[in-house]
């Protein structure tokens, strides 16, 4: 949706649990439509029940940079954080054990972080209003944010999980000292006494012929 004011443009993008507004200007040395944005004033994401969070191009770049690789890396099973702990943004698994915890740090010094924990359902919502800003053709500036890659081998491997991975060295180990053992265990065969060749053996001489009676 585009929101239209005497010389701002607004985008926004709806979803259940929030709403995300992207504020700017169209820019017209470039040949930018009326309902185009070619310059970023500002935005502002709304939550459900939550405080409203504002900034500027480089947090929202920030936000998304460290939200869409985090959910990436979720779907594929590895739970990980992404951005900087120190700022501007960084996502991460919640200490609780369940959801996703946001943080925030504001630019201005001497101003607390905030820390949003966010549900699975939050979480997905979050990542469709980025998806929808990322992908809408009418946003005619770049946003600096990396381009997705594949994950690494480490963390193909790292999916697995550690008791499975072991599983076939460990059984390897197991089946190998059982058949170590079998074989201590079964007695030798006993051996059989060779008897000599043929040719060597003592041959008993033919008994001579008896005299006969003449007739």
């Amino acid at each position: 949706m585009v929101v239209a004011s005497p010389m701002k443009r607004a985008l926004v993008y709806d979803q259940q649990s929030c709403q995300l507004r992207v504020e700017g200007l169209p820019d017209l040395s470039a040949g930018h439509g009326g309902d185009e944005l070619g310059i970023l004033t500002g935005w502002t994401l709304r939550w459900v029940g939550r405080p409203e969070l504002e900034g500027q191009r480089s947090h929202l770049e920030a936000l998304i940079a460290a939200v869409l690789p985090y959910a990436r890396h979720l779907v594929s099973g590895l739970r990980r954080g992404f951005g900087e702990e120190s700022g501007p943004v960084w996502i991460g698994p919640s200490a609780e054990g369940s959801g996703h915890t946001l943080r925030l740090v504001s630019g201005q010094s001497g101003a607390p972080s905030l820390d949003l924990n966010l549900d699975d359902a939050e979480l997905a919502d979050l990542v469709r209003v980025l998806d929808q800003l990322r992908l809408d053709s009418r946003l005619k500036l770049p946003l600096g944010v990396p381009t997705p890659r594949p994950l690494r081998a480490g963390e193909l491997i790292r999916r697995v999980p550690f008791r499975r991975r072991i599983a076939a060295p460990v059984g390897g180990v197991a089946v190998l000292a059982l058949a170590t053992a079998l074989a201590v265990l079964v007695p030798p065969p006993a051996k059989q006494l060779s008897r000599p060749p043929l040719a060597d053996r003592a041959v008993p001489a033919p008994a001579p012929p008896q005299n006969q009676g003449r007739p």
